[in-house]
C-alpha cells in the first residue's frame, strides 16, 4: 500500500511532491519549503537542522530525506536512528533529477504522474539545447562571500550541458567550493549565474562590481538550487541569457 502520512526535508523533494500533486499527503516539512498546498504540514526547521522529534511525533510512513547540501548527513542519520522508513534522494544530474521524479511517484502509487512529470523535463530541457562551436562557460555562484560555486559534481554541470553550455569549474572536484576572485578570472567565464542559495534578495551588482567584466544573470535558488522539476524554471533564464551574448 503506497504511504499516506509523509514527510519532506528539503525544497527540492517539496517540489517534487508538488509536481507530483500528492503535497496534501505531507504532515511535515522543512521550514524552508515553499510550494503550494503545504500550509497544513508541521514545520521541522530549515533542512540543515531537522527537529527530529517533532518529525517523530508527526508519525510519518515514508521521510523523503537528501543529500543536496553538505551537512545532511547528520540529519539523515538522525532520523534512521529514530527509526523512520527513510528514502534518501541525492540526484547529481538531470537524468538523476527525471530518475528520482519516476522513483517518487512509483513509491507513492503515481507511476503514470511521476512519468508525466519527469518527462516534461526532459522534454523541455531538450528544446532549450542550443549548439555552438565554442560553448559559452557558465559560472553559478551560490554564495558571495566567501565566493562558491557549483563544480563538477552539481547537477549544475549536467544542466549546462543539455543547453549547449559549460560549467566553468567542471573540471574542479566535488559539488560546489570556495573560490578567490583571481580563481574565479582564471576559469574564464563567459557569464556568471548569481544564484545566491538562502538570501532574500539575489544582488547581481554585488558581482558586477568585482570588476571583472562578465555579464550576470540573477536566476533564484528556487530553479536552480533544487534537482526537481523546477530546474526547468532555471534553465529557461540562462537559455535566456546565453541568446543575449
Amino acid at each position: 500500500m503506497p504511504p499516506v502520512r509523509l514527510a519532506s526535508l528539503t525544497c527540492s523533494n517539496t517540489d517534487i511532491l508538488h509536481a507530483l500533486h500528492a503535497t496534501d499527503r505531507l504532515v511535515a516539512v522543512d521550514s524552508h519549503s515553499d510550494a503550494p498546498g503545504i500550509e497544513h504540514a508541521v514545520r521541522l526547521g530549515p533542512d540543515l537542522n531537522i527537529d527530529v522529534d517533532a518529525l517523530t511525533r508527526a508519525r510519518p510512513d515514508l521521510v523523503l530525506a537528501s543529500l543536496s547540501v553538505p551537512g545532511m548527513e547528520r540529519v539523515v542519520q538522525a532520523v534512521q536512528a529514530a527509526g523512520l522508513n527513510t528514502v534518501i534522494l541525492d540526484p547529481t544530474s538531470v537524468p538523476d533529477t527525471a530518475a528520482t521524479i519516476r522513483q517518487v511517484g512509483a513509491l507513492l502509487g503515481l507511476p503514470e504522474r511521476g512519468e508525466e512529470v519527469a518527462a516534461a523535463l526532459e522534454a523541455e530541457l531538450a528544446a532549450l539545447h542550443r549548439a555552438a562551436p565554442a560553448p559559452a562557460r557558465v559560472l553559478v555562484e551560490w554564495w558571495p562571500k566567501p565566493i562558491i560555486a557549483a563544480t563538477r559534481d552539481s547537477w549544475v554541470t549536467d544542466l549546462l550541458t543539455s543547453l549547449g553550455a559549460v560549467n566553468a569549474l567542471a573540471e574542479r572536484a566535488g559539488r560546489s567550493s570556495p573560490l578567490t576572485l583571481d580563481e574565479v578570472r582564471a576559469a574564464r567565464p563567459d557569464l556568471i549565474v548569481c544564484s545566491w542559495c538562502g538570501a532574500k534578495k539575489l544582488r547581481p551588482e554585488v558581482i558586477e562590481s568585482r570588476g571583472l567584466g562578465v555579464p550576470v544573470v540573477a536566476v533564484p535558488e528556487s530553479g536552480l538550487g533544487r534537482p526537481g522539476p523546477r530546474l526547468i524554471e532555471g534553465a529557461r533564464q540562462i537559455r535566456a541569457a546565453l541568446d543575449a551574448l
